[in-house]
């Protein structure tokens, strides 16, 4: 949907082929950084995001052992002097309803639900899309925009390789209500422990609490956001860890639980009149909460090359030309912040040594190290 709005904005008409039957509340918290905050902001949806959204004083890693701060960034007010914009938390349903609501409002967009997409061919002038129920549909780009397991991408290049990387998500939404008062601070705090950890905010203007918990072991899930977990066990995965951890799990209504699958950097995200953006081009872990960000820039950075007077080929191939590098640089350090968490002595480790001390001694202390990542600000005409 934010691509559907960005290409709408610059004149573009849109046709947005859902495989789902109708669009529901599926998925739980994302986190916004600035980088994409100022996205929302251009597209003149900032305060809309706001009234939904948390805005968290700080973002903290503390030692599950001892609930000592490790790396501590400040946010609220002191995100929006540094980066230019806050720092956001909200419920995926509630930023989809924002994109999808205003893409409308263009009269550019048009979504067609129930559509499975299987096969597409090019010409040198459109693109021919085929579907599961043997509808044809011609274009003049195709953008996947299909997650991690894309079928725009596998028939574009193949399946690729992916591997188990050997951690399992589970995730709940709690109601703040349903919490001892006090328990939960209003900041994004990440539980690092022996081979797990936890992370947990608000969103939803503090309403509910979102609780990801990570666990280390073989594979017993399937990559997907919707497969019910056992609460049972997610519990004694972390019995004895910090309060907020347990009673978050105890208060949990549900969990759902999703096997955590890496892949490297494609080599090129664009064939003719064909591309990739979000998940589908540079799908990453989990650990560095910038898998919507990135697929809000990508949006941007789309409608900018795709909005000029460019024959489409040259325009996406462009817009790859822009995005992968920044995206691919996202996806390692998502990659080695699930090492560092899961270390059997996070704390010990050289890495998160190094980052103590340069908190301690650099101009802007832990928030400057992000700098590359919430400073970023693509002009509409870069």
């Amino acid at each position: 949907m934010a691509a559907a709005l960005a290409l709408a904005r610059v004149g573009r008409f849109v046709l947005v082929l859902e495989q789902a039957p109708a669009f529901g509340e599926v998925g739980a918290g994302v986190q916004l950084g600035p980088n994409a905050v100022k996205v929302l902001r251009l597209w003149g949806l900032e305060e809309a995001a706001r009234a939904v959204a948390f805005a968290p004083e700080a973002a903290e890693v503390r030692d599950a052992a001892t609930g000592r701060v490790r790396v501590r960034v400040p946010l609220g007010e002191d995100a929006e002097r540094r980066w230019g914009a806050p720092y956001l938390q909200m419920h995926r349903a509630d930023l989809h309803a924002i994109l999808t609501e205003a893409a409308l409002a263009t009269g550019r967009v048009e979504v067609r639900a129930g559509f499975a997409l299987t096969e597409f061919e090019q010409t040198r002038a459109a693109v021919m899309i085929g579907g599961a129920k043997g509808e044809l549909l011609t274009a003049s780009a195709l953008i996947g925009c299909d997650g991690v397991r894309s079928t725009v991408r596998h028939l574009l290049f193949g399946r690729g390789r992916e591997r188990f990387s050997g951690q399992t998500a589970w995730r709940a939404l709690v109601p703040a209500g349903d919490l001892p008062a006090g328990l939960i601070p209003p900041v994004a705090q990440v539980w690092a422990g022996p081979h797990a950890h936890a992370v947990h905010y608000y969103v939803r203007g503090g309403e509910l609490v979102n609780l990801v918990a990570v666990t280390q072991g073989p594979l017993f899930s399937t990559e997907s956001w919707s497969e019910p977990g056992d609460r049972a066990e997610l519990a004694a995965a972390f019995q004895g860890w910090p309060t907020q951890v347990r009673t978050l799990i105890d208060a949990a209504p549900s969990v759902m639980r999703w096997a955590l699958h890496d892949r490297a950097p494609l080599a090129r995200w664009s064939r003719g009149r064909v591309s990739l953006a979000g998940d589908a081009a540079h799908p990453m872990l989990p650990y560095l909460a910038q898998g919507a960000a990135m697929a809000i820039e990508d949006a941007q950075s789309l409608a900018a090359h795709l909005g000029r007077d460019e024959q489409v080929p040259p325009a996406l191939a462009a817009y790859e030309a822009e995005r992968r590098p920044r995206t691919a640089r996202v996806q390692a350090w998502s990659r080695r912040n699930a090492t560092l968490f899961h270390l059997a002595e996070p704390f010990s480790s050289a890495a998160f040594g190094a980052a103590a001390i340069a908190d301690r001694v650099t101009s802007g202390g832990a928030a400057a190290r992000f700098d590359w990542l919430y400073g970023y600000c693509r002009t509409p005409d870069a």
